[in-house]
C-alpha cells in the first residue's frame, strides 16, 4: 500500500441537482487521455459512494500531490449559471464526514484539504480543509 498523507476533496464542477456517477467521471476523464477515472471515491446526490480508482493506485486528481493522497469528489459545486456554490445535499454531506472519519482511522495522520488549496480553482466550493479538520 502506499504511504497516504493527504485526502483532498474536489467537486465535479455541474450544475445543482445534476446526477453524475463515477461511470460518468470516467468517460470524462479517458476523453481527456487518461488512463481513466482520477479520483478515488465519488459522492452522489443521494450520498452513495462509488469507487473510482482503487486507492492503492496514485490518482490523478491534484497536480503535484496524487502520489499520496486519497481523492474524494462530490457531485455538484456549481449553480445553473456554472458559477462555484456548495451544492451539497444533506446525504453527501453525512456521507463524506462519514468516509472522511474511516480514512482517518485507516490512515492516521492524513489531513484533508481542498482542491483549491493547492490550485487556483475554486474547487471543491467550500472551505474543505477548516470543515473536516476535527472529523
Amino acid at each position: 500500500m502506499r504511504e497516504i498523507d493527504k485526502i483532498i476533496v474536489h467537486c465535479s464542477a455541474t450544475p445543482e441537482g445534476r446526477d453524475v456517477s463515477a461511470a460518468t467521471i470516467d468517460k470524462w476523464h479517458k476523453e481527456r487521455g487518461w488512463s481513466g477515472i482520477g479520483y478515488h471515491y465519488v459522492v452522489r446526490l443521494d450520498g452513495s459512494i462509488e469507487y473510482g480508482r482503487m486507492v492503492d493506485k496514485v490518482g490523478a486528481h491534484c497536480k503535484g500531490h496524487n502520489k499520496s493522497s486519497i481523492g474524494i469528489c462530490y457531485i455538484g459545486g456549481c449553480d445553473s449559471d456554472m458559477n462555484a456554490k456548495d451544492t451539497r445535499t444533506p446525504q453527501q454531506i453525512a456521507s463524506m464526514l462519514e468516509l472522511i472519519r474511516i480514512l482517518k482511522k485507516l490512515h492516521p495522520g492524513v489531513e484533508v484539504f481542498g482542491h483549491r488549496d493547492f490550485s487556483t480553482k475554486e474547487c471543491p466550493s467550500f472551505d474543505a480543509k477548516n470543515e473536516y479538520c476535527n472529523a
